[in-house]
């Protein structure tokens, strides 16, 4: 799962009934993947209707679809026409999901046509809608299908990357559906995103995540106790609320999540110059990587040996890392775009608390946001809970109590949102000196 936690029953909808969830179906071989979303959908709560396309029926039959969903199936409008189902189905659903969604598909709803059940459905929703591509590489990178795309997403439909990996045959590339349980990850956190809907449609934000590791020799490294699951939950939360997403993955421990762009980084180092090239013109930058402040200044290039005499024990002589967060800072040269949020993971010494520490990290590095949170053995890194304070650099203050990594990403954004609207257009772009 995106989460990395086993996912739990499905959030009631209004009434505390089960979220009613219309799963679209187009003609692509990866439909047979469909009825493992619909079971994984299914088995967690949700209400399923199947609309499948003509074609989609070539590949899976309605038998399948009704028995796994228990809700009758059709293609066109004129099947129980008295109930009108091309108007009820959108009307009543809390999420339209389209998995797979052909290239055909996505012309076909980003130039609003209505020649079947599906299409229709998808004009008359008034819910969040979700679109998972699946189609061959060149079509997925068809000008036409990267219009139609950019076309749905401003319009605040949420539409998947799709993952790479093998296709039909023995191509492979970009195109192939993401696994079903990513899928119904996306599903949850979009029926879960209540009035927020797509909040950050349009924005382009970058997200760092997980523990650099800094080479020692060829086996062994300074590195952190950092999974990656908040940065990883920050990245889909951002893309649940429309946002194109850049993950700066360095070492994670959870899968990384569907509909986010991925570069991987190592070190400190790489990290920084990943995080500042997606930074340039991005709508804000949240660095919730845990980067080693040091690194070996020298790293050997066999395997370092213990040696038979304990006083031969060798030194590890430390330097210091670049300071992403505050090279971003320098880098926007007091522009108010892009937005940059901070991770703070701090204990109380001698010289003050974890507050106390937080304020005078903030401060010093200049960001809009600092999330601060305090860690240790049992909580903050490796844990499926946070508990975090947001300290903002207008003096504002907000405690988000134990909470689940996704609601602490949730109200992250929820504090981002009302800083990207406030920015105003400027005419030079600070990462590049262009209009």
């Amino acid at each position: 799962m995106t989460s990395g936690t086993t996912p739990g029953p499905a959030p009631a909808a209004a009434g505390g009934r089960a979220p009613r969830v219309v799963l679209g179906v187009a003609g692509g071989i990866a439909a047979y993947k469909a009825a493992l979303l619909l079971r994984e959908l299914t088995e967690t709560g949700h209400d399923v209707t199947v609309v499948p396309t003509a074609a989609s029926e070539r590949f899976v039959g309605r038998a399948t679809w009704e028995a796994l969903s228990g809700h009758p199936v059709a293609t066109d409008v004129w099947t129980s026409a008295s109930e009108v189902p091309h108007v009820r189905l959108g009307r009543h659903a809390d999420l339209v999901v389209v998995a797979p969604a052909t290239a055909d598909l996505l012309a076909r709803a980003a130039h609003g046509l209505a020649d079947d059940l599906l299409t229709n459905v998808l004009l008359t929703a008034t819910c969040p809608v979700l679109l998972v591509p699946a189609m061959h590489t060149e079509m997925w990178q068809h000008p036409a299908t990267r219009a139609n795309v950019a076309l749905l997403r401003e319009r605040g439909t949420t539409v998947l990357e799709p993952a790479s990996g093998r296709l039909t045959g023995a191509d492979s590339g970009p195109g192939r559906l993401p696994e079903p349980a990513d899928i119904a990850a996306a599903a949850r956190r979009l029926l879960g995103s209540g009035a927020r809907g797509q909040d950050l449609a349009g924005r382009r934000v970058v997200v760092s995540a997980g523990g650099t590791r800094e080479p020692l020799d060829p086996v062994r490294f300074l590195g952190n106790r950092s999974s990656g699951r908040q940065g990883v939950a920050l990245a889909a939360a951002a893309a649940a609320r429309g946002a194109r997403v850049t993950l700066v993955a360095a070492h994670l421990e959870v899968p990384v999540p569907a509909a986010v762009d991925v570069v991987r980084a190592g070190t400190a180092v790489e990290l920084a110059e990943a995080v500042t090239a997606a930074a340039d013109g991005a709508d804000a930058v949240v660095m919730a990587a845990a980067v080693a402040d040091f690194r070996p200044a020298a790293r050997a290039t066999a395997k370092i040996k213990k040696g038979e005499d304990p006083g031969q024990d060798p030194v590890v002589v430390l330097e210091r890392n670049p300071d992403v967060l505050a090279g971003l800072v320098a880098a926007r040269a007091g522009a108010p775009s892009p937005v940059l949020v901070g991770f703070a993971a701090e204990t109380g010494d001698e010289h003050g608390g974890v507050l106390e520490h937080g304020r005078a990290k903030l401060a010093r590095k200049g960001c809009d946001l600092l999330v601060l949170n305090e860690v240790g053995e049992t909580r903050g890194f490796a844990t499926a809970t946070n508990e975090v304070v947001l300290l903002g650099a207008d003096g504002s203050e907000r405690t988000v109590p134990e909470s689940s990594k996704d609601v602490v990403a949730d109200a992250v954004w929820d504090a981002v949102v009302p800083m990207l609207a406030a920015i105003t257009t400027t005419p030079e772009n600070p990462w590049t000196g262009a209009p």
